[in-house]
């Protein structure tokens, strides 16, 4: 007996296999999810200097490409007396070179002055809130009790609260917290060594990708033209397109964002720091790092930089307190209503509550580095459903506006919307006419059957009239 190939034998036998390499692939995933991550973690590790060494370059990019623009150009231009499209590929590398070169030594330079003047004036801060610290709460304390002499009910109810609860705060100390403080103790004094181990192998990492990022920055042009040759020969014409496009889209959105909230902070932070001076407020430069650092997270930020500093003021002097929450206040909305449209723009397009829901989304997901990226990010993905369902309605002959569906009611066969009021029309019929929801699906199989029937009659009639 012959055997006769078909060829639908090799697809089942294909189909077969590769429904059971799936089962096995979620089997392992679905149980042994923890050493994947283990193994993802390991190749992070390894690859830790290049992503440095990416994202170093990325936030140098526009730095670099500043200096050439708006210095070597048009310098290099009134020297030679070329004009920049007229420039050799020779001279262009040149100028790449000398403006890495320069665009180093500014970072450089930045750096080394904010690590010798802040840093050295934020732990002279610290250091003395250490030692004033027990004044600091004696000040508080009278503060406290110059409250309650002008305001005894309250000072009755604050002393009734303290009884009560002294004996269970007594406890807690006993038995919770100092048995705690004990294992933390012990807990960093185990894991000393190894933080210090990790912390010289993030400055090892970090170094590898300050060097790495020279070459990329050297070489960014032609990266970026070797991904787009990889795209065009993987994709059709018209995807590859989409595809670059949406690219440029996420590079101008991050980058927008990003660049334009370090500035927004930094201006911010000088400004508090001319301010609190003014004001004569305890350890400006403390104050404005932090004001100036939490202001990079959106929306939230300000609060976590304002609450701690009005607290530590409170304890040296609650009427600068008083008056320090008072300048926040007024840098926030100078910052929020001029400052940040002005530098920052619409590069977003994401209204309020987007913006709230990204932080709170993304940080909750990755902690502070989320709450910092989570507004880009959830950027790029509203502006990608925003494109989809836009492509989706023209597709159907609808329009994109969101404006036009405010007041929609339905919309027609013939694609017209119908608005609240032709609804309202609707309402004022008798009440028998009135449709629910479960009504119309009756009444849409009620027509069905009726059309069914009416086309079986016309069947019959046809069928008759031929015989």
């Amino acid at each position: 007996m012959n055997f006769r190939w078909d060829k639908k034998y090799l697809y089942w036998g294909i189909t077969a296999f590769l429904v059971i390499c799936a089962s096995i692939c979620f089997y392992y995933l679905l149980f042994h999810s923890s050493k994947l991550w283990d193994g993802f973690f390991s190749v992070f590790n390894i690859v830790m200097p290049i992503v440095d060494g990416f994202v170093l370059a990325y936030l140098l990019s526009p730095v670099l490409n500043h200096i050439e623009r708006k210095l070597l150009y048009p310098a290099f231009s009134s020297i030679t007396h070329t004009e920049k499209q007229n420039f050799t590929l020779k001279m262009k590398k040149h100028l790449r070179k000398l403006g890495i070169l320069i665009t180093l030594v500014l970072v450089s330079a930045f750096l080394y002055c904010f690590f010798s003047i802040v840093i050295q004036q934020l732990v002279d801060s610290i250091h003395s809130i250490i030692l004033q610290f027990p004044y600091y709460i004696h000040n508080l304390s009278e503060w406290i009790v110059g409250i309650f002499d002008s305001n005894q009910e309250l000072e009755i109810t604050v002393t009734a609260l303290l009884d009560r609860y002294s004996s269970r705060l007594e406890t807690w100390v006993t038995s919770d917290l100092i048995p705690q403080a004990n294992a933390l103790v012990r807990t960093i004094s185990t894991g000393l060594i190894g933080n210090v181990i990790g912390i010289a192998k993030a400055l090892w990492n970090l170094l590898i990708g300050f060097i790495i990022s020279i070459y990329l920055l050297d070489g960014k042009e032609n990266f970026a033209g070797q991904g787009k040759k990889v795209i065009y020969s993987l994709f059709s014409r018209e995807t590859a397109n989409v595809f670059v496009s949406n690219i440029r889209f996420i590079h101008r959105t991050f980058i927008g964002f990003v660049s334009g909230k370090i500035v927004d902070s930094i201006i911010i932070g000088i400004i508090c720091y001319l301010g609190t001076n003014l004001m004569g407020t305890p350890y400006p430069v403390l104050i404005s790092v932090i004001i100036g650092v939490t202001n990079v997270i959106p929306f939230f930020g300000p609060y976590m930089g304002a609450i701690p500093s009005a607290i530590l003021i409170l304890m040296v002097n609650p009427t600068q307190c008083l008056y320090f929450i008072i300048f926040i206040l007024v840098l926030q909305q100078f910052d929020g209503n001029i400052l940040g449209p002005k530098i920052l723009g619409d590069s977003t397009g994401l209204n309020s509550f987007w913006v709230i829901f990204s932080i709170t989304f993304f940080g909750g997901l990755f902690g502070i580095i989320g709450m910092v990226i989570g507004v880009p990010v959830f950027a790029v993905i509203y502006a990608g459903i925003k494109a989809i369902t836009h492509r989706r309605l023209e597709e159907k002959n609808l329009p994109v506006s969101t404006v036009d569906y405010v007041n929609v009611f339905s919309i027609g066969q013939d694609g017209t919307l119908i608005q609240n009021e032709m609804a309202q029309e609707k309402e004022t019929e008798p009440e028998g006419s009135r449709i629910g929801f479960g009504d119309s699906w009756l009444l849409l199989k009620r027509k069905n059957r009726s059309h069914t029937v009416s086309s079986d009659s016309n069947a019959g009639h046809a069928s008759e009239k031929d015989q």
